[in-house]
């Protein structure tokens, strides 16, 4: 195997992978899945091409692969009774309101919207890299991404004031 530095590069690919999960376990298996990926398939590569933006392709692809695959197995019944794995379940920690609301909005946000949303601003990559890695045009990147930051933006708002138009009032005699 060619020596290139995946390790320089896991950092990111937790920190998008814990954005697109909203859990740290998750995210942390699917950078195992990414990286293992990448190193069973690194003949694939194009050396010289933009590692960063290879691994992030694989990560989007796992990503959206486990995502239908989970739909498919709710569809078909698959369920989990809470009592079972009630000892899973974590609490958040005291003092997170604003980064678990932050996050919570994020986990509210499309799949696409959301990972366009967070491979431009988290990850600082450009809309072509963007667009390479997610497979879609340059302008449905920041077609969502618009609507990516538009969505956020009313979900940490909150629902906007509805406009009441002064009651006319009659004189009655």
């Amino acid at each position: 195997m060619t020596n290139f530095p995946l390790t320089d590069h896991i950092p990111s690919l937790r920190r998008y992978a814990r954005a697109l999960t909203g859990d740290a376990w998750t995210a942390d298996d699917l950078v195992q899945d990414t990286l293992e990926r990448a190193c069973a398939k690194w003949r694939l590569w194009v050396v010289g091409s933009d590692l960063r933006a290879w691994l992030f392709t694989l990560m989007h692809n796992i990503f959206v692969n486990q995502v239908r695959r989970s739909l498919r197995q709710a569809a078909a019944g698959a369920t989990v009774n809470v009592d079972e794995v009630e000892n899973e379940l974590a609490a958040p920690e005291a003092g997170t309101a604003q980064s678990l609301d932050l996050q919570r909005c994020l986990l509210r946000l499309p799949e696409d919207q959301r990972a366009v949303l967070l491979l431009v601003s988290l990850e600082d990559l450009s809309y072509e890299e963007v667009a390479k890695i997610t497979g879609v045009p340059v302008g449905t990147v920041m077609s969502r991404l618009s609507r990516a930051r538009s969505r956020l933006r009313e979900l940490m708002d909150g629902p906007a004031p509805v406009a009441v138009a002064p009651a006319q009032l009659r004189r009655l005699k």
